[in-house]
């Protein structure tokens, strides 16, 4: 599990299950682990636990709401009240939205493990982790779809979407440049594991490329998933 402030401070902090972090703006001698520095928030003001496919978030504030939402669903969101401890939450990315003195202040949490159990598993057999997790309706794996769109339209083809490209191409997703450089980012380190070659030139460029080989590879988008995407010319 990964956690990182949502404004510029490129830092991101990760957790094994079991480990926890505490946020807030800190106190002497008692440092925040995701610093949040406004002056409304407490300097204990919560905690975050790794779990597995989950984690927990515990709610220090002996007076304020925390609104844990889901930046890939249509709005969903949870609440967690005052002194609650240990609420479970499913998203596998997720918003922790404080109140602040202008507004709100949020941190983004990633939670990429899933385990599955596969089918006909006898048993008392163990759960089997799945090696690619990959939700088919997160805007990551649109992304990922229009990566692979140029490939599975003309194998013949080398050609892989730029940024620009695949914000043209998904525009009514309102993408950013900085979210798709993310989404790939996120693709590449947490869901598929690719590795950078020793002699890659650009970031962007050789995740885009290792990304689009896996993908096409083990089938994790196929001619089905174009489906997905709007129709070509729109």
């Amino acid at each position: 599990m990964a956690a990182a402030p949502t404004d510029d401070r490129p830092y991101s902090l990760e957790l094994a299950p079991g480990e926890q972090a505490l946020f807030g703006r800190g106190a002497p001698g008692s440092p925040a682990d995701i610093l949040l520095d406004d002056p409304a928030v407490s300097r204990r003001a919560g905690e975050i636990v790794a779990v597995g496919d989950y984690w927990l978030l515990s709610n220090l504030s002996a007076a304020k709401t925390y609104v844990v939402e889901n930046p890939e669903g249509g709005g969903e969101f949870v609440k967690v009240p005052p002194g609650r401890m240990g609420a479970p939450i499913p998203f596998e990315f997720s918003r922790v939205c404080l109140p602040a003195v202008d507004g709100t202040v949020s941190f983004l949490v990633f939670a990429p493990q899933h385990v599955h159990v596969p089918p006909g598993r006898a048993d008392g057999g163990a759960a089997t982790q799945v090696a690619y997790p990959l939700d088919q309706n997160a805007k990551y794996f649109r992304i990922l779809v229009a990566l692979c769109e140029p490939r599975l339209r003309d194998p013949s083809t080398s050609r892989i979407p730029t940024v620009p490209e695949i914000i043209e191409r998904l525009s009514g997703l309102g993408l950013s440049r900085t979210a798709i450089g993310f989404h790939i980012s996120y693709l590449a380190e947490k869901k598929l594991h690719v590795k950078s070659p020793q002699d890659n030139e650009g970031k962007a460029d050789w995740q885009r490329h290792a990304l689009v080989s896996l993908a096409l590879k083990f089938d994790l988008v196929t001619s089905e998933h174009l489906a997905l995407l709007p129709p070509p010319g729109r």
